[in-house]
């Protein structure tokens, strides 16, 4: 199937907005990891003593709602990917 000249520009426009949305995505995707390990670091740090275990046990909580908010980063990431899929199709098919 060869593409005329309008869907190419449709296809390259889709493909460099889907390529942000998944890079900011991406980063917040990292973000969080690299937050969540350092959390997950220092809660086992704190369980070395008594007197910080507490703090510790807060840490790993934290850190379990960290791991929670990834499937929720994916899912909007997915989300909005196909909110931008769709508007540039109604977008580019509506100016013809």
């Amino acid at each position: 199937m060869q593409l005329n000249k309008s869907n190419r520009e449709l296809d390259l426009h889709l493909n460099r907005v889907e390529l942000r949305v998944t890079s900011i995505y991406k980063l917040l995707y990292q973000i969080n990891d690299l937050v969540l390990g350092l959390i997950f670091l220092i809660g086992s740090f704190l369980f070395f003593s008594e007197d910080t275990t507490f703090a510790g046990t807060i840490l790993f909580v934290i850190g379990s709602i960290q791991m929670l908010i990834r499937p929720i980063i994916s899912i909007t990431h997915d989300f909005h990917l196909s909110k931008v899929k769709k508007r540039s199709k109604y977008n580019h098919s509506s100016s013809k």
